[in-house]
């Protein structure tokens, strides 16, 4: 007889003391898509160690994933650089292996549209690269659309696929 152990699984915004812990996991899947620094993915943002301190700006909100204690994922929306007032960005969605698959990313995407809509944005932006399969094809299901352009300022010149979602 096998025996399931339930998992306890929190989604909460961020706190000081999970810098660390988030941006490990953001590096491990960085490594694992091959998504290095040196071609501009996110492990070569210079606040990648700290999170909380750029989140707790007006108009961002970053969220993690715990499961039984451990951060396992994450995600945020703020406002879009260099942009229209109107247009926010989804962020720095990180989830690792073993919690893929359970629906987390989409209810933190949800919690994120939720909280833009809050601030008054119209518009959800997002870049990310075509090796992340699985995560455009969640995109596209929550409704973002597939744009030629560039957006803002973000300096991820090798996010090569770029949508846009009305809120």
């Amino acid at each position: 007889m096998s025996v399931i152990t339930p998992v306890a699984t929190t989604m909460r915004r961020i706190a000081e003391h999970d810098n660390p812990a988030i941006a490990a996991v953001i590096r491990e899947v960085s490594a694992e898509y091959g998504l290095t620094a040196d071609k501009g993915y996110t492990v070569a943002d210079p606040n990648l160690d700290e999170l909380f301190q750029v989140y707790s700006q007006p108009g961002h909100a970053y969220w993690v994933i715990e499961q039984n204690g451990k951060v396992v994922g994450g995600g945020g929306i703020a406002p879009l650089s260099c942009s229209e007032s109107d247009i926010c960005e989804l962020q720095k969605m990180y989830f690792l292996p073993s919690v893929r698959g359970q629906g987390l990313a989409k209810k933190l995407a949800l919690l994120a549209f939720e909280h833009a809509r809050a601030q008054g944005f119209k518009r959800c932006y997002l870049e990310t690269t075509a090796f992340l399969k699985e995560a455009i094809a969640l995109y596209e299901h929550l409704g973002f659309e597939h744009i030629d352009a560039a957006l803002g300022c973000t300096g991820h010149v090798d996010c090569e696929v770029r949508m846009l979602k009305s809120l």
